[in-house]
């Protein structure tokens, strides 16, 4: 069968099928996978349950495995997975129990609950990555996605022209400070440095301009503290109004494939007494560092 893409928004985001990721992927499937994510920005593929190995093959024709915030983490938690890259989007403990709404798992659970782009915070940032759905509560529970290339083309051009040239800074803890989630040590700080991004990028993909804003913007280079994030909180409102905005309601056996250069996410509330299970997988986006500001 031939790959097939149906849009499901009219800005970005369709359903992919006609292939079993299963299987190993060629090159030339590789290729028109990425085609489509440059022009979607967001794949969903149903009915594929991939373990975990079938999972970091298929993400490994897509760059260099990336890390991000587990670089946090790393050395400070058993692992749960056969590989320290696959990320543990789960409510659950390495036995796999529901943990209690205190455990600092809840912390990164809810730190996901807003809008933000996969490791804004580093350079090299993310590239794609690929969530795949293993247990699913009764209710609640869904991944939004907000297309930041629409957003910034529906910006009026005084909007465009005050945010050309602007710079912004990134903290991979300043989203999760805003939440009250405080208790890092001086090493965990200094695991990720904030690092400097423009404000409007060209996605590598498409050659579209979009905006490249999130919970973990902290502050607008040159601006004032309150005018910057006043400014940063007026781009997201106005990013992620309904009609740039696709929700995905998860089943068992979903694969969602997202690329962080030009889309926004979020997990949506659910109760924290129930299993949840999601697997995450990043890659490196190679040619980010090209426009991280020094």
């Amino acid at each position: 069968m031939a790959l097939a893409f149906q849009p499901l928004s009219p800005h970005f985001a369709a359903e992919a099928g006609g292939i079993d990721l299963r299987r190993p992927l060629n090159a030339a499937l590789a290729a028109e996978i990425e085609e489509a994510m440059n022009k979607y920005a967001v794949l969903v593929w149903r009915d594929q349950p991939l373990d975990q190995d079938q999972q970091m093959e298929f993400t490994r024709w897509f760059g260099p495995f990336q890390l991000g915030f587990g670089r946090i983490a790393a050395g400070h938690k058993k692992q749960r997975f056969k590989h320290e890259t696959l990320a543990d989007m789960s409510n659950v403990d390495e036995d796999g129990v529901v943990v209690s709404r205190h455990s600092r798992r809840i912390y990164t659970t809810i730190g996901n609950m807003v809008w933000h782009s996969d490791s804004s915070f580093q350079a090299p940032a993310a590239k794609f990555s690929i969530l795949t759905g293993h247990t699913i509560p009764s209710w609640g529970g869904e991944t939004e996605f907000a297309d930041m290339r629409a957003a910034y083309d529906a910006l009026p051009r005084r909007a465009k022209d005050d945010i050309a040239g602007l710079v912004t800074e990134h903290w991979a803890l300043h989203s999760r400070a805003v939440l009250g989630d405080t208790d890092y040590t001086e090493e965990q700080k200094r695991a990720i440095p904030p690092v400097r991004w423009p404000l409007v990028r060209i996605h590598p993909g498409s050659g579209r301009k979009t905006l490249f804003i999130g919970a973990h913007a902290r502050e607008i280079v040159g601006m004032t503290l309150p005018e910057g994030r006043l400014l940063l909180l007026e781009l997201l409102e106005h990013a992620t109004q309904p009609e740039f905005v696709h929700r995905h309601h998860w089943r068992v056996g979903d694969v969602v494939m997202w690329d962080n250069r030009c889309t926004l996410h979020r997990g949506k509330r659910f109760d924290f007494s129930e299993k949840r299970e999601l697997r995450r997988s990043t890659t490196e986006d190679s040619a980010s560092v090209m426009d991280a500001v020094a």
